[in-house]
């Protein structure tokens, strides 16, 4: 093969201040995040993304007034781009933001321009949903279209059980646990808190494996856990952030669940298991605004595990998937080349060749 290239999807985040209320109304003018015809949507959109503006704005000064996403995914795709080096003579690794620059439209023009003979899609997000995985490639294919960029495809679903993406997870967990051992003056009791981004119960009911991907997630990585720390009954339990609105979501949430480990008396480690680069959920919500609350609770300990980033693991994970999707056509499926989810769970791009 002369030339592969890898699309790396990710959310997007305000590069200015001033970028905020834009950045905001793409994301709620999203059919995929609010499902209304347009003559709705649009104009709802731009009523939440003015009257969210200035607390998001007072969010993202929190960290130096914009977003690191963009930065975060440039390490990711460089170091990516160095272990797939072999697959081709010239391998190019792009991002596709979905919020924010660079769009779909901007990064199809430069694949196309590439000349690429085979590309793959590959986002930055583990579990599936249709309001990321789904929205991006549904945006990807249509600017694609728009440009006849018509190369081979193919696309990677998710990757929510992926062995080195599990034990990534597991070893900057152990870091955690050493650390926290440091601050703890007596015998260190500790739950582990798997924090993901949550979503209205609504989506998941139409068939959205998102929850249940999550789930597997945890658990696999702590049997790994337990495993590596020789240890038995570990305290662990999933749960979500960032709820917004109001439709009923998903839960436990994280704050019911530092209530909860206040009331046992119990410090936490919270791991943001959904979220593979550092952003404004992750430098914000679960660093400040978690954190401040867990001050507030009395709680013994507060550690929040790092997201992944550019861990060797994980950056192991994305390269191996790809190198598999290497031998299949136009699939969309999970980083085995099989079905993941249960049938029950329909909102599924296999279901949708």
């Amino acid at each position: 093969m002369k030339r592969l290239a890898i699309v790396l999807f990710n959310l997007g985040g305000p590069d200015q201040l001033s970028s905020v209320e834009p950045f905001l109304f793409n994301l709620f003018k999203d059919k995929a995040i609010i499902n209304l015809p347009s003559f709705l949507r649009l104009p709802l959109a731009k009523f939440i993304s003015w009257r969210r503006g200035p607390v998001a704005r007072e969010i993202y000064a929190n960290i130096g007034g914009r977003s690191p996403l963009l930065e975060e995914t440039e390490a990711q795709a460089k170091h990516l781009k160095e272990k797939l080096k072999n697959l081709a003579d010239e391998v190019q690794v792009f991002i596709s933001m979905r919020y924010w620059h660079p769009f779909s439209k901007q990064t199809a023009k430069l694949v196309k321009d590439f000349e690429a003979d085979k590309i793959i899609l590959l986002p930055l997000y583990p579990h599936y949903s249709s309001t990321t995985t789904g929205s991006s490639f549904k945006d990807w294919k249509s600017a694609a279209t728009a440009i006849g960029l018509n190369k081979p495809t193919s696309s990677i679903c998710c990757y929510p059980l992926d062995k080195d993406y599990i034990m990534g997870q597991v070893k900057l967990i152990k870091s955690s646990i050493e650390y926290a051992k440091k601050l703890s003056v007596n015998d260190l009791r500790i739950r582990i808190l798997f924090s993901a981004h949550g979503l209205p119960k609504k989506i998941i009911k139409a068939g959205d494996p998102y929850q249940w991907q999550i789930e597997q997630t945890a658990l696999t990585v702590a049997d790994n856990l337990q495993i590596s720390l020789n240890r038995q009954n570990l305290d662990w339990v999933v749960c979500y952030q960032s709820r917004v609105g109001p439709l009923e979501w998903i839960g436990p949430s994280l704050e019911d669940e530092l209530n909860r480990a206040a009331h046992d008396n119990l410090g936490v480690i919270v791991v943001p298991i959904a979220f593979v680069s550092e952003h404004s959920e992750t430098l914000v919500e679960l660093d400040i605004e978690y954190r401040n609350m867990a001050d507030d609770l009395k709680l013994p300990i507060y550690v929040r595990v790092p997201a992944l980033s550019i861990e060797e693991y994980f950056i192991n994970s994305l390269a191996k998937t790809i190198e598999t999707k290497i031998l299949k056509d136009n699939i969309i499926s999970c980083s085995n080349g099989a079905r993941l989810c249960p049938s029950k769970f329909n909102n599924c791009p296999v279901d949708s060749l």
